[in-house]
């Protein structure tokens, strides 16, 4: 932490205490899965995780954290039905933790649950799905998933899908399918969020011409500041304040820090000559990064460098339009000063220092993303008036 965000610390914990931090994408049951088969009891995150975890209650408290969109992901190698079984196995990990520590974690799915579970002192916990492979073509199964409390779907992963292109595949459909279109509506009719992280910028604009409700990006940075295609161009930010949707920035370096880029395939494509996914931060893939780091030293990010993409962020998109999705416990890495869920005071009082009034940081922690939700859920209100369920088909729309 600078010296000068140093100073403002006291300042970010008060208004923590106000306006909690929203986070919009934490991966904690695919690490959970990964690292204890679901055993809650091998790692209980009412426990200090350090060194195993990101997350866990007691950092989440120390973070100032009022709200958490739980990653129900499945890596987009799982496909079909396969890919279904672990959505409900992942949904099934959340409602578990729900009941494991109630005091701690209230079950939300509207924004005023998400208001009433900060008054009560509880962190209010809402589910993402992480990937439109997770419903398998299948309107129904989209809104199954709805029904079991999942308030957001990412429409891609890091591949693409028959409907939907991802930023880091080879251009598939040119964006958005006729059937993609139609599970866009389909999502806006319920008032399930439409997650815009990992998609194509074609994908992105092709959205936000079919939707009739806001969107998000759960966990997305300025391709302005890093030149990534995970990241969100300037005109897409520039339609948000019309879309009325939130970007929320990500703290994962190789996506904000330009010196990571390159340095990060490097370090995938070892894991990979080991016969590892490049996604996996289990204990043996991390001593396999370890070693790669001792001979080839990883540039590291800062608190300083999220607040140089919220700066940016800010001025494309406007105040209202920004939140925070940090990806803890989806990533190999951290920046210096948010390690962990415990460090998002340090962003605040970074921001703080860089003169960023206390309401703005207050609609960047909290107000944005509950009244995103809110608008979702009227926006749905709305066309409930206007059409029934989809029973639309890909092979119907998309030939």
């Amino acid at each position: 932490m600078t010296a000068a965000a140093g100073e403002h610390l006291r300042d970010a914990l008060d208004l923590l205490a106000e306006a909690p931090v929203v986070d919009g994408h934490n991966d904690l049951p695919w690490a959970l899965r990964e690292k204890a088969g679901y055993d809650l009891d091998r790692l209980d995150i009412a426990l200090d995780q350090t060194g195993r975890l990101h997350t866990d209650l007691p950092r989440l408290r120390a973070g100032g954290v009022g709200a958490q969109f739980w990653s129900v992901y499945v890596r987009s190698d799982l496909a079909g039905d396969d890919a279904v079984s672990a959505t409900l196995e992942q949904i099934d990990c959340v409602d578990r933790l729900l009941v494991r520590h109630p005091a701690q974690l209230a079950g939300a799915r509207t924004a005023d649950d998400m208001e009433a579970a900060r008054a009560q002192g509880r962190i209010a916990s809402l589910k993402g799905a992480e990937g439109g492979h997770s419903i398998n073509n299948s309107m129904a199964t989209l809104r199954a998933l709805y029904a079991l409390g999942v308030r957001y779907m990412t429409l891609t992963h890091n591949d693409n899908i028959a409907w939907a292109d991802s930023a880091t595949d080879e251009p598939g459909v040119g964006g958005l399918s006729p059937f993609g279109r139609e599970v866009v509506r389909e999502m806006n009719r319920l008032g399930m969020l439409v997650d815009l992280s990992h998609v194509a910028a074609t994908t992105m604009r092709d959205a936000l011409e079919a939707t009739e409700a806001p969107v998000i990006f759960s966990h997305s940075s300025a391709r302005a500041i890093c030149d990534h295609p995970r990241n969100i161009p300037d005109d897409v930010l520039e339609r948000l304040p019309a879309n009325g949707g939130v970007a929320m920035a990500t703290f994962v370096p190789k996506f904000i820090l330009p010196a990571a880029v390159e340095w990060t395939a490097r370090a995938d494509e070892n894991l990979r000559a080991h016969g590892f996914h490049h996604l996996d931060t289990t204990p043996e893939a991390m001593r396999l990064h370890a070693e790669f780091e001792a001979g080839d030293p990883r540039p590291v990010a800062t608190a300083a460098t999220v607040a140089d993409h919220l700066d940016h962020m800010r001025e494309a998109a406007g105040v209202d339009h920004i939140g925070i999705g940090g990806d803890f416990d989806g990533t190999a890495f951290t920046p210096n000063g948010l390690e962990d869920v415990a460090g998002y005071p340090n962003l605040v009082a970074e921001l703080l220092s860089r003169n960023w009034s206390k309401a703005d940081v207050a609609k960047l922690t909290w107000h944005n993303a509950v009244r995103v939700l809110r608008d979702a859920e009227a926006a749905a209100r709305e066309a409930a008036t206007r059409r029934g369920p989809s029973t639309a088909r890909l092979e119907e729309l998309d030939g």
